[in-house]
């Protein structure tokens, strides 16, 4: 009975906090959340002060969940609120990329934030799933390790870094390259979440690729976000589809929290996958506690597995800068 009990509350859905829910990637992202049938409670929070505007005005939406906004004031921070108890929290808070930026010039700004905010789980919600999407991701899901770590509630399973865009922008690609709809398509990324870290599998598809296109297909969705920074000439970086692939992932999570089977997504979080690097993107298959399993790369083509060789370094560095910056 105790259990049916669980699965009924589970199947309402869930409260979901999002940290940054003011921002390019946070506002449409929490539209996403808002449309979806696996959010009973969504919780807006950001610095901003027109942030509860946000939130008022995606409550005006005709779908289940109920929806608040919380801010920053004289009267105190909304960012305990806004965590209460929550089931996830995801965290694209940050400031943008701009034209010359590397993901590593946003480190100390975004990486304060995640810090403080990560120690706002702790108090507030320490069972919950973090997802976490500010940048630079190769540094930021080792922050919040260590913080979790300092308070005493750290579990590997439940903080996981959202690479889902680099596998959007994989089968977007791809199946354009091969005449197939995306949904057809089916492609890996592991590594990291940063330029040559980002390493698709495009040998593991199914479909056959000359020198030429893997060259080619590799360089773009390892660069995309690139891409989408020039095209807006300083306006900002991806933020549209980040929140698509941001709330993607949270929905699949939570479908594989209330008892869905045979999820797997690839993200960045915390294994023994690749020697050397204690964070590394893989697939994971997803369940009611979060990560159940982090999935073998698989057998990689020798141009893939000289990617791999390229990425470690850079990604053990930043992995160090992460937990650096945490235990300083």
């Amino acid at each position: 009975f105790f259990f049916a009990l669980i699965l009924t509350y589970r199947k309402m859905g869930y409260k979901v906090a999002v940290c940054g829910a003011a921002g390019g990637i946070g506002q449409p992202l929490s539209l996403l959340l808002k449309l979806s049938d696996q959010v009973s409670d969504l919780r807006c929070y950001d610095v901003a002060p027109f942030t509860p505007g946000v939130a008022a005005d995606l409550s005006h939406i005709n779908t289940p969940s109920t929806c608040s906004g919380y801010t920053r004031s004289e009267d105190g921070d909304g960012l305990k609120d806004a965590l209460k108890d929550a089931d996830v929290v995801v965290i694209p808070a940050g400031v943008p990329r701009k034209p010359g930026m590397t993901r590593d010039d946003l480190f100390n700004v975004n990486a304060g934030i995640v810090k403080t905010l990560i120690e706002g789980c702790a108090e507030a919600c320490p069972k919950a799933m973090i997802l976490i999407i500010s940048n630079p991701v190769n540094s930021t899901v080792p922050v919040a390790a260590e913080v979790l770590k300092k308070k005493g509630c750290y579990d590997p399973k439940r903080v996981m870094g959202v690479t889902t865009l680099d596998i959007t922008r994989a089968k977007t690609f791809v199946s354009a390259a091969k005449g197939k709809k995306p949904s057809e398509v089916s492609v890996n990324v592991i590594g990291g979440h940063a330029g040559k870290t980002i390493i698709p599998l495009l040998s593991q598809t199914g479909f056959e690729f000359s020198k030429e296109e893997t060259d080619q297909l590799t360089h773009r969705i390892m660069f995309g976000g690139d891409e989408v920074v020039k095209a807006k000439a300083g306006a900002g970086s991806a933020t549209l589809s980040m929140a698509y692939a941001g709330a993607h992932f949270a929905i699949e999570l939570m479908k594989a929290m209330s008892g869905t089977s045979g999820i797997v997504e690839c993200c960045y979080s915390e294994n023994s996958i690749q020697e050397g690097c204690p964070f590394f993107a893989t697939p994971c298959k997803l369940g009611p506690n979060g990560i159940e399993e982090h999935l073998p790369i698989g057998t990689l083509s020798a141009f893939e597995q000289e990617c791999l060789t390229a990425a470690v370094p850079e990604l053990k560095d930043s992995i160090e800068k992460g937990i650096k910056f945490a235990t300083a």
